[in-house]
């Protein structure tokens, strides 16, 4: 049966193209605000959840997440369906998995903002949510406990993209798959490299407590 690398490469493309939509960046401009000149900086759901409040930190929360879901869920299948209707299982996952790091990396590197994007925790939730939903629960979990004991999002996201491979593994997922989400886990950690630089010198910022202005420096960086 042949390799259908033509749908491979298009779902690819429409996964990247879906990930790209920079919804922080749009949220935040509906207001009259550039994202990427406050806070960190970034266009992901936490900086516009401390700029513009929880309704539209919400929203951006739900929309990136949305966006690696429907990759997965809604894309794969529709290319697989029209340029592989005989695909099996193993041929439909690899479209799933395709279109779902795509969208990651559509998020993290939007071709709208010259490659500079979020850092894709909500979006890889979403590709999870569809891929591998057990492990998600599992990470989720970590996330909650971390993020209650420290008050730190990233600590969190670190800790629970760490604890994402172990998550796939036990919970009887495919070796491929295994191996897809320890890529994601490196993904996610190398973009939260400028958090954990603040993180070793006492100067990330915590959900409800005061706000370090050494951290909150003019934004040096959206990704």
């Amino acid at each position: 049966m042949p390799v259908p690398i033509l749908g491979y490469i298009l779902g690819a493309i429409v996964g990247y193209l879906l990930g790209s939509i920079p919804t922080g960046f749009l949220v935040a401009k509906s207001k009259g605000v550039d994202i990427r000149t406050i806070g960190s900086g970034n266009i992901g759901a936490t900086n516009v959840f401390r700029a513009l409040g929880t309704p539209a930190g919400v929203l951006v929360l739900l929309a990136d997440a949305f966006k690696g879901w429907a990759a997965v869920a809604l894309v794969a299948r529709l290319i697989a369906d029209w340029s592989y209707p005989a695909a099996g299982p193993q041929a439909r996952e690899w479209f799933r998995i395709i279109s779902g790091l795509a969208a990651i990396l559509g998020h993290n590197y939007t071709c709208w903002l010259h490659f500079k994007g979020g850092k894709g925790i909500a979006t890889s939730a979403g590709v999870l949510i569809a891929l591998v939903p057990w492990a998600l629960l599992i990470i989720l979990g970590i996330w909650i406990i971390v993020f209650a004991l420290t008050r730190y999002v990233s600590l969190a996201s670190l800790a629970a993209s760490a604890a994402l491979p172990f998550a796939t593994w036990i919970t009887g997922c495919s070796s491929t798959l295994i191996i897809i989400t320890a890529a994601m886990a490196v993904l996610a950690i190398f973009k939260h490299k400028s958090n954990i630089q603040r993180l070793l010198q006492g100067t990330e910022n915590r959900i409800g407590g005061k706000r370090n202005e050494h951290a909150s420096e003019a934004p040096k960086q959206t990704s």
